[in-house]
This record gives C-alpha cells, sequence and structure tokens, in this order.
C-alpha cells in the first residue's frame, strides 16, 4: 500500500522571501519580475508573515495608485497569521484545509525557518502529474 506524500515532496523549496523593512514598492517589483503572487516575510530566516498580491491590492486598490507604495513597508501590509505547516505534514491534510478554508498557500517551515512555499499551482501541478501517472500505469488516456 502507498504511503501519502508529505508536502515537502510538491513544495516549491528555497522560496524567495522579503524582509520586513523592505517597501512595498520593492516587492511590487519582485514578485512581478519572478511571476509570483505569494512572498514569505522573514527575518533572518525566521518567518513573519506573508504578503500576496491580494493582500496590497487591498491596500493599494487595483490600480496600485494609493496610498504611496514607496512610503509603506511590507510589514505594514503583510499578515502575520499565514497558514503555516511543518515540512513533514501529510499533502492531504494540507490540501483539505486549504480547499475547506479557501486559502490560496501554506507556508512551509521546519523548526521555525522557512523551508519551502506551497501554492495552488503546485497543486494543480501535482494532481495533473497524477493523473497521467494513474492513466500511464492503466494504459489509459487513449481517446475513443
Amino acid at each position: 500500500m502507498k504511503k501519502i506524500p508529505s508536502i515537502k515532496t510538491a513544495m516549491t523549496a528555497f522560496p524567495y522571501s522579503v524582509q520586513p523593512g523592505a517597501s512595498l514598492h520593492q516587492a511590487i517589483e519582485f514578485m512581478r519580475t519572478h511571476n509570483i503572487r505569494h512572498l514569505p516575510v522573514a527575518d533572518h530566516g525566521e518567518l513573519m508573515g506573508l504578503v500576496s498580491d491580494r493582500d496590497i491590492k487591498l491596500v493599494l486598490g487595483p490600480d496600485f495608485a494609493y496610498p504611496d507604495p514607496d512610503k509603506l513597508t511590507v510589514g505594514d501590509v503583510m499578515r502575520a497569521d499565514t497558514y503555516t505547516v511543518d515540512l513533514d505534514e501529510r499533502l492531504d491534510n494540507v490540501l483539505a484545509h486549504m480547499a475547506e478554508h479557501h486559502i490560496g498557500s501554506a507556508v512551509v517551515t521546519r523548526h521555525g525557518k522557512l523551508a519551502g512555499m506551497f501554492t495552488q499551482s503546485d497543486a494543480c501541478r501535482e494532481f495533473a502529474e497524477y493523473l497521467r501517472d494513474q492513466f500511464r500505469k492503466s494504459g489509459g488516456g487513449d481517446a475513443a
């Protein structure tokens, strides 16, 4: 019988992070450059919270115009109450929790230190691979 994998098998390891004192403008540009929507906030590896593109839009409005993003810091906008899981947490538990609570990401830690990120995109990628694997084994996948 197969064992349910842990979150570490599906997460993005060594994710980008930002310090709480960084300007919001810097975080926006960083997220755009790296095409990410969730950015952990850490200070010397210690997780402080998370800032998402949604959090930023709620503060600055849809056109990022007001207030001035150069005058706000990531710490002003971040959420400290992020969904955080341990590196060894079972993947099915994380997926169920994210679905039940409509959460877009989980911050993965090891001994309180940032270890990875798991987002809806990671979940979709893993599920797609799971389906491909299941149908390769069964010989299915061909259209009738």
